[in-house]
């Protein structure tokens, strides 16, 4: 790998903010946010922190070569003319994952067939057996990403492997079930980072308070993953690794603050209980059964996040109401906190019945859902930004 590369870190809409700010503070250069993603140069230590440390990426990907292609022939030399043999043997396995957009490729598919093909046949044509690499999309030495947008041709080598949404925490779910990455985000968005108590009132499977424990504690949040990509790349240097990972986990802490998971599903309770011994921070965060409208502020202030029900995935009787008896619960009981909910339901977030301070757009899967921020006060509410 060259001294500086260029990465493409990816991750959901509405999240490149944060995680350029988190690329910034590992030290990435030339940050820039683009859609789903953010572009960024760095050197090798650089691709290894961001792996380990960065909570809203979903993988970590280095352009290796672009060109235009207009029809399968020209995409079939241009991949072929790239030399494989840099990246892998041929008694390596590799992996496509192909992304088709605009006229020229419009199938995905057929665009990771005619890169696969153009792959093996080149080992197969200069190995003098005629050996050629075989496809193992499980667990290849190589996954590449290969990105066509019109005749633009983007080839990208994946340094993640698994997705860094898999935190390797999760042993059991509830129903609708909060995206890692985007639990992560969504914390990072409110600016909490440890110094004031935290709760989640309808926690389900307990992402947003195990995400919230990882953060306040500076655990990486591949703390308990094993394998990488990269570390089957011909320069991975292993001496390199064990230097990140040792100063990342250094940094790790106590608990400076209460962190409360409370959910009115006995369910939901037991899913959270077996998620955070999996993540070992059952002694860090406290777990009940109890509904939201008995729950009474534990503390004078805090923050407060909650992924109530849409009425898209889970069904309920009167959405306005419970959305209405969440916003007077709110403005009766929690003054002092800084209360965030996310709900892909508009109308029903209009039912809260408080002002809100900010906005912001996020996807949960494929819902479109907006991230509203209602900031309690004594007497009054007013717009705070």
């Amino acid at each position: 790998m060259d001294l500086t590369s260029t990465f493409i870190i990816k991750t959901f809409a509405g999240l490149e903010p944060v995680l350029a700010e988190e690329l910034k503070a590992l030290g990435a250069e030339d940050v820039v946010e683009i859609k789903r993603a953010v572009r960024c140069s760095g050197d090798q230590k650089l691709m290894y922190r961001a792996n380990y440390e960065l909570r809203t990426a979903l993988k970590v990907l280095q352009p290796i070569h672009t060109f235009e292609a207009q029809n399968e022939d020209e995409l079939y030399n241009g991949i072929r003319g790239i030399d494989w043999s840099q990246y892998m043997k041929v008694t390596d396995t590799l992996a496509i994952d192909a992304v088709a957009s605009g006229v020229v490729f419009k199938h995905s598919k057929y665009l990771a067939l005619l890169t696969k093909d153009a792959i093996v046949d080149q080992f197969r044509d200069r190995d003098p057996v005629g050996r050629r690499p075989s496809v193992n999309t499980v667990a290849p030495t190589l996954r590449i990403n290969v990105n066509a947008h019109h005749s633009r041709i983007i080839v990208l080598l994946d340094s993640s492997g698994d997705s860094l949404h898999r935190r390797n925490y999760r042993r059991d779910t509830v129903e609708a079930p909060l995206n890692e990455v985007l639990a992560a985000g969504m914390i990072l968005h409110t600016g909490w980072k440890g110094d004031t108590h935290f709760l989640d009132p309808m926690c389900g499977s307990g992402t947003l308070p195990i995400e919230a424990a990882l953060l306040a504690r500076q655990i990486p949040p591949q703390f308990k993953r094993e394998h990488f990509g990269f570390f089957k790349w011909p320069d991975f240097n292993n001496k390199l690794w064990k230097e990140v990972k040792s100063a990342a986990d250094g940094k790790i802490k106590a608990l400076e603050c209460d962190i409360f998971a409370y959910d009115i599903d006995a369910r939901a309770r037991n899913s959270t209980s077996v998620n955070l011994m999996a993540a070992d921070l059952d002694a860090d965060i406290k777990v009940d059964k109890m509904a939201f409208e008995k729950l009474k502020a534990p503390h004078s202030s805090g923050t407060m996040v909650m992924n109530p029900p849409y009425d898209e995935r889970l069904e309920l009787e009167d959405t306005h109401k419970f959305y209405k008896e969440i916003g007077d619960r709110l403005k009766k009981e929690w003054t002092g906190w800084s209360a965030w909910i996310i709900s892909s339901n508009r109308d029903a977030l209009k039912h809260v019945g408080l002002r809100t301070s900010r906005k912001i757009n996020l996807f949960n899967g494929a819902l479109e859902c907006s991230f509203q921020n209602f900031r309690l006060y004594e007497g009054s509410l007013t717009d705070s930004e």
